[in-house]
């Protein structure tokens, strides 16, 4: 059932239903347009939230909770439902994808990781020092910030997941997707260039972002680990939602995030709206590049 993971599982024969995040076996079919996501109490406290925020539109609509085979799930709407053979991109938001308390953790037992050394030198052969190829092991805080530093998460606030198109192939080797000039290169395959989808894609992401400057909740999150889900189809249907919320955490009374601040350890500055500026720059000159031909 599983074609890779966090992103495609195939779930109706009707298209491949692509999984919104987390680990495999995470999601299971519902009914009537809806899915189920296996609970997390801060996501589901997120979706709750949203749907009192200006943000609504912009999110799966949260149907409350149900069990299911003796399990909790969160219920949401199945993006896909209304797309012919979608093409599906996941571009995960900000300029770092682990929490803060992540970190410190990681840093107060830094043990040796020989899983996340393997996991290094698969994308990069030259990135471990002499010391963690003698230890064939990095701790987790290294593998943590080196992995931000080798896609674009750190250089533009964003980076692709993946990529499915309505034939159903994947592809999610975007791990070394780190310039702009990549990045665009990954669009033009994902929107073959059509001008009409990249307009509904530009004037989309506008919208998100007027909205998230005025979102309440919003100001008041530490947004961490949260995509945009591109979604469009050969209909020229083309939409975009902000997906998963099971690390988006609350800040204390009072306190507020700018989302473009340069991230100083202790601030909680997430970049999601550096990133969102960037996207909107890239899908913009594209969108200028189609009408100029």
């Amino acid at each position: 059932m599983v074609h890779w993971s966090p992103f495609v599982m195939s779930f109706k024969k009707k298209y491949p239903w692509v999984q919104l995040a987390g680990h495999a076996g995470s999601f299971k079919a519902a009914a009537n347009g809806k899915i189920l996501k296996k609970h997390c109490d801060c996501e589901q406290r997120c979706l709750s939230q949203l749907m009192g925020d200006i943000l609504k539109p912009y999110v799966p609509a949260y149907h409350g909770d149900v069990l299911k085979d003796g399990e909790k799930y969160n219920q949401m709407e199945d993006l896909l439902s209304e797309f012919d053979s979608p093409c599906v991109m996941d571009c995960k938001m900000g300029v770092r994808t682990y929490l803060e308390e992540e970190l410190t953790k990681a840093r107060k037992k830094p043990s040796l990781r020989k899983d996340m050394y393997v996991k290094m030198i698969e994308v990069d052969p030259t990135a471990p020092t002499e010391e963690e190829n003698q230890q064939r092991a990095v701790t987790k805080p290294r593998y943590m910030t080196w992995r931000e530093t080798i896609s674009s998460t750190a250089t533009l606030g964003f980076r692709i997941e993946g990529i499915k198109k309505e034939d159903g192939s994947v592809n999610k080797d975007f791990k070394k997707t780190k310039s702009r000039e990549q990045v665009m290169a990954a669009f033009r395959e994902f929107t073959k260039a059509n001008a009409n989808i990249l307009k509904s894609y530009l004037s989309r992401l506008e919208d998100i972002r007027r909205t998230l400057e005025q979102s309440v909740f919003f100001k008041t999150h530490e947004v961490i680990g949260s995509s945009l889900l591109f979604i469009h189809d050969k209909k020229e249907q083309a939409k975009v939602w902000m997906i998963d919320f099971g690390k988006t955490t609350p800040l204390p009374e009072g306190q507020e995030l700018d989302h473009r601040v340069s991230w100083v350890e202790g601030n909680r500055e997430d970049g999601y709206l550096y990133g969102l500026d960037n996207l909107i720059d890239i899908l913009r000159e594209m969108a200028d590049e189609t009408d100029a031909n």
